[in-house]
């Protein structure tokens, strides 16, 4: 893990060198990884609020992070307690956050909890003096997002938000593409997140509602909060603005089990400028899978399967490969990315790797490394905590649109100073 580690800080301080355009300036939340002072023996202590089956998955990265130690775990379900200590054997484990939040100990925390816990865990973080790490979606409610983001603001605390495409290659390098002009003018976004099945877990009666919380009004809004709002955030990070109008249509067509939220979504968000985002999610047909595509006058690029096409016939060989120079430097020594992409034959219309076809990992390694140099510091990183806010906001914006069956202009109260 080590150097893999170092391997990932090294791609993310030198991106700078990307087309001549700094993207450390151009996304701050890059700055994490450009830090000199944090030294060898510099460790996070982190809480983990919410050990489950994501909370788990984020402790797998933390563990192999030589900057970070777990020093405790908190949940009210055992089983996931008894999971968790196989990760971090030596944690203190505790039931009640609160106890947690008290330990001197602990810089940070990771909330890895029920959506309708966010916003309340991570306030009284804050108080206690805690850094936040807070999954997605920030908050239910936009209220609870924007109070969220003003105790953010007002304690200097850190807060990052689990949009992992920010810290993802092959987003990163599109984003820069995207600046350069090769793609045109940006004229609109198709994002889908298709699955088949029920999206329900094993549970009693007794622990319905606690193990699938994901079902109920109470707990959650469904697919906008759990899957739109990563994708909402990949069109206000190309657009560097927010959408204006929203609106949208859900139903529940397939799974007819108790549910409440919807299994069948359609939202389209619309910027100022007319260019539009549409989000479709229907979990009882997989054959889509998941995908944003962003759609340029001069060409589309498909930002999951890392590829992308030109609009008409591809500039010549010589062209790309001088645009795959400028940034050899960087992905030719990552290891985790291998090699930049080698040009096609230019008649053959197969797209272009953004990175390599052999890109694996979304990011997650890399944001969790993030968080635990920005708490080592202690001071907030720009701009993360607002892209996760208004991706939040945004998801239960369009949530509300479905419900409501209305047109949703974005309310003044809950725009902050960000895309200005």
């Amino acid at each position: 893990m080590e150097d893999s580690y170092q391997d990932r800080r090294t791609f993310l301080k030198g991106v700078g060198l990307m087309s001549g355009i700094s993207l450390a300036a151009s996304y701050p939340w890059l700055s994490a990884f450009s830090r000199n002072d944090i030294s060898e023996t510099s460790k996070a202590r982190i809480g983990i609020i919410g050990p489950g089956s994501r909370g788990r998955l984020l402790m797998g990265y933390l563990v192999q992070d030589p900057h970070c130690e777990i020093v405790a775990i908190c949940d009210n379900y055992q089983p996931s307690i008894d999971e968790a200590l196989k990760i971090t054997p030596k944690a203190k484990v505790f039931r009640d956050y609160h106890e947690l939040l008290d330990m001197k100990e602990i810089d940070g925390v990771v909330i890895a909890v029920p959506l309708y816990l966010h916003a309340q865990i991570t306030l009284d973080a804050f108080a206690a003096g805690k850094h936040v790490f807070c999954e997605k979606t920030l908050a239910k409610t936009p209220e609870e997002c924007l109070a969220v983001y003003k105790a953010y603001k007002e304690t200097g605390k850190v807060l990052f938000v689990g949009h992992q495409r920010l810290y993802d290659s092959r987003y990163i390098r599109a984003m820069d593409m995207i600046q350069s002009g090769l793609f045109g003018d940006i004229q609109g976004f198709r994002t889908y997140w298709f699955r088949n099945n029920d999206w329900r877990r094993p549970a009693t009666p007794e622990l319905e509602r606690k193990i699938n919380w994901r079902l109920y009004d109470e707990y959650s809004c469904g697919l906008m909060t759990e899957l739109a709002c990563h994708q909402i955030q990949i069109g206000n990070w190309v657009m560097q603005a927010v959408p204006k109008t929203i609106m949208g249509s859900g139903s529940l067509t397939h799974w007819k089990d108790g549910r409440e939220v919807y299994d069948n979504v359609s939202v389209i968000y619309e910027y100022e400028n007319g260019v539009k985002l549409s989000f479709q999610s229907i979990i009882a047909n997989k054959f889509y899978g998941l995908e944003e595509e962003i759609l340029g006058t001069l060409g589309t690029i498909e930002l999951e399967k890392g590829k992308y096409y030109f609009e008409n016939l591809p500039p010549a060989p010589g062209i790309l490969q001088m645009i795959n120079q400028l940034e050899k430097n960087i992905f030719d020594s990552v290891s985790f990315a291998g090699p930049s992409w080698v040009p096609e034959v230019a008649l053959e219309d197969k797209g272009y790797w953004l990175i390599n076809k052999k890109l694996t990992g979304d990011g997650t390694d890399l944001l969790l490394m993030g968080f635990v140099s920005a708490v080592i510091e202690g001071k907030p990183v720009p701009k993360i905590a607002e892209e996760g806010y208004y991706a939040a906001i945004l998801a239960l914006l369009g949530h509300q649109a479905m419900l409501e069956k209305r047109i949703i202009t974005f309310p003044e109260e809950y725009l902050i100073d960000y895309y200005a």
